[in-house]
């Protein structure tokens, strides 16, 4: 019996509309790519405003998917392991080179490091359930490449920077809930405070664009918002974890 006749049939501009969410999800690979080549060429700052582009293209295109019901406009291509396979390249192998081709880490540990990480990563990104039902993710969510931008604008030694390494990479595997920035409907039940904490992510990422962009000066301003956001989503994140939000059900 074919199934097709019962397809739902979509615009020649929605169906474009539905492919080009994809393509510039996809897109994001492309800007991983330019990143690895940046590090390649010693080109520390480039290579951390591309890995800035990547987290904004993350950001933006699950809310463009859901806008056009990518499932349905485009049936063929399966959107989530696409974005899978876009951030385990920049948030894992990207910043995994940078700890290579630099000297954040020791000598002899930096292998070894860069090895647990990837190994660690490979485990978080293929949870079935790496998002928990309420939109959170379970384990530290491989956020390697803010990390890797804090030790290498810090300035920490190579010993901190592998102890701090090395827990994230463990924090991986206890089902601590870390808030999803771009989907909140669980945060709190009052819409001000999830507006609030949208609106303080994109200052986080407003600051650390600016911190970008005066290195190697230090902007006061721009390092208290930016630890700030990084203090008020871990706090978050602890407190939803053990005290979840109980919506009734409609």
């Amino acid at each position: 019996m074919d199934n097709s006749k019962n397809l739902p049939k979509f615009s020649l501009q929605r169906r474009i509309i539905g492919w080009s969410v994809h393509a510039f999800t996809a897109s994001g690979a492309c800007v991983g790519l330019l990143s690895l080549l940046a590090i390649y060429h010693h080109q520390w700052i480039s290579s951390f405003w591309l890995m800035y582009l990547a987290i904004f293209i993350d950001a933006v295109d699950g809310m463009f998917a859901r806008g056009v019901k990518i499932k349905e406009v485009v049936p063929q291509i399966d959107g989530a392991l696409l974005d899978n396979i876009v951030d385990f390249m920049n948030y894992t192998i990207v910043p995994c080179f940078f700890l290579l081709v630099t000297n954040l880490l020791p000598s002899n540990w930096g292998m070894v490091c860069v090895m647990l990480i990837v190994f660690c990563s490979a485990y978080q990104f293929t949870q079935i359930d790496a998002k928990t039902p309420d939109n959170f993710f379970k384990g530290f969510p491989s956020y390697w490449n803010i990390v890797v931008f804090y030790l290498f604008f810090l300035e920490t030694n190579p010993a901190t920077n592998l102890i701090i390494l090395l827990a994230l990479a463990i924090l991986s595997f206890v089902p601590i809930k870390y808030v999803y920035p771009s989907r909140m409907e669980y945060l709190t039940e009052n819409n001000s405070l999830r507006m609030a904490m949208t609106a303080a992510t994109i200052l986080w990422g407003l600051a650390t664009a600016g911190l970008l962009w005066s290195y190697p000066q230090s902007n006061h301003l721009f390092l208290f918002l930016s630890f700030s956001y990084m203090v008020i989503y871990l706090a978050i994140s602890l407190y939803r974890t053990w005290v979840p939000l109980q919506l009734v059900a409609e």
